[in-house]
């Protein structure tokens, strides 16, 4: 699959944030793909390379150690949305509060999140650095950036309106804090 945007039709009315929420729910992505709302637009990008297996595993682990009560880590392939920000991403690793996937419908409410944790690649790097970041910010408590290029670790926390107050930037290999509602240090030795 090619990583360069392909209309597929002219539309003369534009669809509304919900229509697109329910065009990617009835979407059948291929497997190894996820489809994610991104600047008002359905991305569809493949999932992470098999080098990424090891630090993704390693942090999940470390992080479900020290979620909060009531609280999941997982990588599946759910969808978040943030009506607000008319986004749904769908996050590499994340830690929620596991009743919001009590309900039957197919997105959660990006305010069950109390940490996302993206893994830059190629074709998502641009997303996860502004878009991402712009968004999580204003709700999600902790905000993991995984730069798999350069080969660091960045720590984004306290949002608010206007995004996060407070970021961390360490290099693999450096142990890095992450603070409330987890309060631990990532040994980012394996990355």
């Amino acid at each position: 699959m090619t990583e360069r945007a392909t209309p597929i039709e002219r539309l003369s009315v534009l669809p509304t944030f919900e229509e697109l929420l329910q065009t990617v729910a009835e979407m059948n992505t291929p497997d190894g793909f996820k489809a994610e709302l991104i600047r008002g637009k359905i991305v569809v990008s493949p999932f992470s390379k098999l080098r990424y297996y090891r630090p993704m595993r390693a942090l999940r682990k470390q992080i479900e150690a020290h979620a909060p009560e009531g609280h999941g880590a997982d990588t599946a392939p759910f969808l978040f949305r943030f009506s607000a920000s008319e986004r749904a991403y769908g996050p590499d690793l994340f830690v929620a509060d596991e009743a919001a996937f009590d309900g039957e419908g197919r997105h959660a409410d990006g305010a069950a999140l109390s940490l996302v944790a993206e893994f830059t690649s190629v074709s998502t790097r641009d997303a996860d650095w502004n878009e991402k970041l712009d968004v999580y910010g204003l709700l999600v408590p902790v905000y993991l950036v995984v730069d798999m290029q350069d080969s660091e670790i960045t720590c984004f926390w306290d949002p608010s309106p206007h995004g996060y107050r407070s970021r961390k930037t360490v290099s693999f290999g450096e142990p890095l804090h992450v603070p409330e509602p987890f309060d631990f240090d990532i040994d980012t030795t394996g990355f």
